[in-house]
């Protein structure tokens, strides 16, 4: 193995990066990896970052979006200072033993890699995040600490360790891609950077990823409560043992959540509930009874009329939907 080489510390020269973008990945976890290396390229004085796109095979990736981005074949790849792995769906059908020895024979030149999305489940299967910390997007968190047990795996944002990263989404990317320019080249121009996406990042990376939108609302106490009800979407607790669990009574967290959110703990409940149960049913084929009790629901009638006015349309209308998309 070649000497390894610390990209995170200050250099003028630009950082060597290859784009590993794989089929079926997000655009917009594709640009959070891309969009801050062109952004730092137009503030710096000269190039910060030198990047190549690289795809699987000789067929250029094609993302979700139906994008297509064409690229150098992994194969012929010789060396980088810095690999980053796009990922997004069909994580099994990527996980090729030519693509699992591409990624070892990159970490062997001692180049970094990083993981985006559905990155760090490919890093992991080729044994490169072992006894290293490392998250993927909460989601697939579970399946992921069960899947590789010698992963020291973390609800982050992203991780940083040695010669290796990775992050939970696309939103996570842009801070972990911020990370690196900020140790490259300052945190006043990585804020300036920041600052062309209008975007106000995370600074802290072990800061937890979180399933709902504006979290930022949240007091200590409701936040806490939203926590327990997130441990507990199939089998949902009264209100009256989440306050008791809190150390608060019912009353008071009636109030909180009126307060802050705007609406009730039941209703917020419900909404967490209906939230998970409308991603089982477009992202995964379990039966639509198996996702009523597993979102708390104790019959498929209650689950389908709940379903329909949150959603607007049934639980299998909305399948369908997803089986025949049409582009709009």
């Amino acid at each position: 193995m070649q000497s390894a080489k610390n990209i995170l510390q200050p250099e003028h020269r630009a950082l060597k990066t290859a784009v590993l973008v794989l089929d079926d990945c997000n655009t917009l976890s594709f640009a959070s990896a891309v969009d801050p290396m062109r952004a730092a390229n137009r503030l710096a004085d000269r190039p910060a970052f030198d990047w190549d796109y690289i795809t699987a095979t000789a067929d250029p990736a094609v993302l979700t979006s139906a994008l297509q981005v064409p690229g150098m074949p992994l194969a012929r790849l010789q060396t980088c200072d810095l690999l980053i792995v796009v990922a997004g769906f069909q994580l099994a059908r990527h996980a090729t033993p030519s693509l699992l020895a591409g990624l070892r024979r990159i970490a062997a030149t001692g180049a970094t890699l990083a993981g985006i999305d559905g990155g760090p489940w490919l890093l992991a299967e080729a044994g490169l995040l072992d006894s290293h910390p490392a998250t993927t997007h909460w989601e697939d968190l579970e399946n992921f600490a069960a899947r590789f047990p010698d992963v020291d795996v973390r609800p982050d944002r992203f991780t940083v360790s040695d010669r290796r990263l990775t992050s939970g989404g696309a939103i996570p990317a842009v801070d972990m891609m911020l990370h690196i320019i900020a140790a490259r080249h300052g945190a006043g121009f990585a804020a300036r950077v920041s600052g062309l996406f209008l975007y106000d990042g995370a600074p802290d990376p072990g800061k937890p990823q979180s399933r709902t939108g504006a979290p930022h609302r949240h007091t200590a106490l409701t936040a806490r409560a939203n926590a327990l009800m997130q441990a507990a979407l199939d089998d949902p607790l009264p209100l009256a043992q989440i306050a008791d669990t809190l150390g608060t009574s019912p009353r008071t967290l009636q109030q909180q959540f009126r307060l802050r959110l705007d609406t009730t703990p039941q209703d917020h409940y419900l909404q967490l509930r209906l939230a998970e149960a409308r991603r089982l049913v477009t992202d995964t084929d379990m039966p639509l009874m198996d996702v009523a009790l597993a979102t708390g629901f104790g019959s498929q009638s209650s689950f389908a009329r709940a379903f329909r006015t949150a959603h607007g349309l049934s639980a299998r209308d909305l399948r369908q939907e997803r089986a025949h998309p049409t582009h709009h």
